[in-house]
């Protein structure tokens, strides 16, 4: 069924986006969807992903809209980019950081311009009795949603309005690491951020890289 949880969680990682947000670095793309949405919002956005099939889809997917002022997609492991320090007023990896080792989110940070948000989807490793109860609840609504999206496709065809093709899938990884351990690393490496846990197996962590300039400001 076509419900997937990133793009579920789009609007509240842009929420995240901060004021006069000019730049971003999207970690691990995909064929490119949220990188699309930040462009729209007049970003300049530099999209990264390893694997060169998904790229190639994302710059097919964008076609046009490049030209355009649309993202720049690249395919590359970003744990071997020169990112230029200081440079991002947003960086964004959505289902991606559970690929790399977490310690490249020092590299993100120091890639962020003063004010600069460093934004994480993730998936995390299920281990302890609170990972199986979020789960348990979030099974009833997972379902719910996929039987509306059934019956929607069903009444699309019915009605001879044809279903869009599904997107291509970037590979996926089982995360290994659990989400208390994801917090103790992050409050490491990351000092100040917030770690929330989220519905569908997912979490949200925010880091502002505040100074006196920007002190007071927040996202949109």
């Amino acid at each position: 069924m076509p419900f997937d949880h990133n793009d579920h969680y789009h609007r509240l990682v842009l929420r995240q986006v901060p004021r006069r947000c000019r730049t971003a670095l999207d970690v691990g793309c995909g064929t490119g969807r949220f990188a699309r949405r930040l462009a729209r919002l007049g970003i300049a956005v530099h999209a990264v992903d390893r694997s060169a099939a998904v790229i190639e889809a994302a710059r097919a997917a964008s076609a046009g809209a490049q030209e355009a002022g649309g993202p720049r997609f690249e395919q590359a492991d970003v744990t071997e980019l020169d990112l230029p320090a200081g440079h991002y007023d947003l960086v964004s990896a959505l289902a991606s950081l559970h690929h790399l080792p977490f310690g490249t989110v020092g590299a993100l940070r120091a890639a962020l311009a003063p004010g600069g948000v460093l934004v994480i989807l993730g998936c995390y490793a299920e281990r302890s009795p609170a990972d199986l109860v979020w789960s348990l609840a979030a099974v009833p609504v997972n379902a719910g949603v996929r039987l509306a999206l059934a019956l929607a496709e069903g009444l699309r065809r019915a009605t001879g309005r044809g279903v869009p093709a599904p997107p291509m899938k970037p590979p996926v990884e089982a995360p290994t690491v659990p989400l208390a351990e994801i917090r103790r690393q992050a409050a490491v490496l990351l000092p100040g951020c917030t770690v929330r846990r989220l519905l569908f197996w997912r979490y949200l962590l925010v880091f502002r890289n505040e100074d006196v300039r920007h002190a007071g400001e927040r996202a949109v």
